[in-house]
């Protein structure tokens, strides 16, 4: 899939993805984490997320705790990357 997650530790072996977005301003960031608010509540799942007042930064682990990450790990993560 094509999209701008980094695998970590390693891209033979991801345990999970990594994605860092930017915004304008504090407003349109603040959109983007209450869409994602919702988009996780449907779905029941929830990412490790930080953020400050332009940026947020995202960390996916794997569905199945222990895993590597699946094709259903990355088919989640791009449909956060619909929400920007």
């Amino acid at each position: 899939m094509e999209h701008q997650w980094t695998p970590r530790p390693k891209p033979d072996r991801v345990e999970w993805l990594e994605r860092r977005l930017e915004f304008n301003d504090y407003a349109s960031n603040r959109d983007f984490l209450d869409r994602l608010n919702d988009f996780c509540e449907k779905e029941a799942r929830f990412p490790d997320i930080s953020f400050g007042r332009t940026y947020v930064n995202i960390t996916l682990r794997a569905e199945l705790e222990g895993s590597a990450i699946t094709e259903v790990d990355h088919i989640f993560a791009a449909s956060i990357d619909k929400l920007v």
